[in-house]
């Protein structure tokens, strides 16, 4: 827990409890401030009532004497239009801000330039930040990481100059934190998201780049219109720019080539380290994430050998490509974590052939006809969930498929017709392109019983931490 001193004394309002809205509760209390709470929902309420906060509707509060608004990620703040609690603060002219906003503000307080690694992007940026503390981790450092990817920053052990945190930061939290200062800030890539909460994707693509604004450095992957136009504007503003690249080589900067991240200098090019055979890195969107782990791991202070060390032992991200293990030459792959065509085309793209494709849910708008390119790698599809007839109906005549509808029909004869099959490593891969709705509660659900399935298979091999 990192107590919150920057507010000791002072009044603050906290509206949302969640566990992020919690711990922030905590973490100001713990630092001197005299905390109020509130959340719409009873079980909110009931929960910090239970940890002894006072709760109560802030309609009623005396907003003169509130110093500031802490407001959880999720709660709007302009768009649809702002919540309830940003109208009555803005009236008030109390600032609203979030919990990486109170971490940024102590740690200026306490360890001022302790090392502070922030990631964002549409896509990519749980795996770069699970991959970066575990590259720092693996060189004996103190690397904690959270934010965005689970454990809310607050809970995170505080700020100091022999600790690294490394924080996933999704829009939400990047628009609550107008001073956001971190020494490595990385920006993967832009495409339309959460509009429903921005308004355009100038505004989201605006938000995005705060976090790499006041970066020390800013590590920016250039293979969008956005992000490039973003890593232009703030080398012209005289910032510290550092550009990497999966499709094309920059020059300085890092970039792939082949299986290798080479980095180029104004005197030349060299390879700092090699993908091959790291399945935890397959595809090339996991050579953008790891050029841009390197670039920061070396700004952070690492050494190549180090940083080579941590890529190779990276067991990779829970339900995410997480490879589980072989039966024979059977590869069994968890890709829970892809809810739409977009995620799984990265999946798709990261095996060549002799894929036995598990697919199937809740489907989302366009289902899985973007994928058609892809299709010629596919052996088999397996179709489960209530998306089983539309699926069906894009897959005809062009990849052979069976309706399985639920995981435990699915995954025995996915892996009995990969065991017969020509294929050299042929992969059992569950990639869904759906939410899971429609029979888990969420996509972690769905990727627990995957693993639970795939791990009581006669003969079957598990590898990985995660495995």
């Amino acid at each position: 827990m990192t107590p919150v001193s920057v507010f000791s004394g002072k009044n603050v309002a906290v509206f949302g409890l969640g566990r992020s809205g919690l711990a922030t509760c905590d973490a100001l209390q713990l630092g001197g401030a005299k905390v109020v709470a509130f959340d719409d929902q009873q079980a909110g309420r009931d929960a910090a009532k239970a940890k002894g906060f006072e709760v109560r509707d802030l309609h009623e509060a005396d907003w003169k004497n509130i110093a500031t608004l802490v407001l959880a990620p999720g709660v709007p703040l302009t768009h649809p239009e702002p919540h309830w609690t940003v109208k009555l603060a803005q009236a008030a002219k109390v600032e609203v801000i979030g919990d990486v906003e109170l971490f940024c503000r102590e740690r200026r307080l306490i360890a001022k330039g302790a090392p502070f690694a922030a990631i964002t992007g549409t896509n990519g940026k749980s795996t770069t930040t699970a991959l970066l503390a575990h590259v720092i981790a693996s060189s004996g450092r103190d690397a904690q990481a959270g934010g965005n990817l689970g454990t809310p920053i607050l809970e995170l052990a505080p700020p100091a100059m022999n600790r690294t945190h490394v924080i996933e930061c999704s829009s939400y939290q990047i628009d609550l934190s107008p001073t956001l200062d971190p020494t490595v800030g990385i920006l993967l890539n832009l495409t339309p998201d959460h509009l429903d909460r921005h308004g355009t994707m100038e505004h989201y693509a605006a938000v995005k780049e705060r976090l790499v604004a006041k970066a020390d450095t800013a590590v920016i992957a250039v293979e969008d219109d956005y992000t490039r136009a973003i890593a232009q504007r703030l080398e012209q503003a005289g910032r510290n720019v550092i550009r990497v690249s999966s499709r094309h080589p920059v020059s300085p900067g890092f970039f792939l080539d082949g299986t290798y991240i080479v980095r180029a200098t104004e005197k030349n090019a060299k390879p700092i380290a090699d993908l091959t055979g790291i399945g935890s890195l397959r595809g090339r969107h996991n050579a953008q994430n790891a050029a841009a782990v390197i670039a920061a791991a070396l700004t952070l202070g690492l050494s190549p050998e180090e940083i080579r060390h941590g890529l190779a032992t990276f067991p990779g991200l829970a339900h995410r490509l997480e490879q589980l293990g072989h039966k024979e030459k059977v590869l069994f792959v968890n890709d829970s974590k892809a809810t739409n065509a977009d995620s799984t085309e990265k999946a798709l793209s990261s095996f060549e052939r002799g894929i036995f494709w598990i697919v199937g849910g809740r489907a989302k708008e366009g289902g899985i006809a973007p994928l058609k390119s892809f299709f010629p790698r596919i052996a088999h599809a397996y179709l489960i969930g209530e998306s089983s007839d539309a699926f069906a109906a894009t897959l005809e005549g062009k990849v052979l498929y069976t309706r399985c509808g639920t995981l435990d029909v699915a995954i025995p004869k996915a892996t009995e017709d990969a065991l017969k099959s020509k294929e050299k490593q042929p992969v059992v891969l569950l990639s869904p392109a759906c939410a899971s709705f429609d029979q888990f509660r969420n996509f972690e659900i769905r990727g627990e019983r995957f693993r639970e399935l795939v791990r009581v298979i006669p003969g079957f091999h598990g590898i990985g931490k995660t495995a």
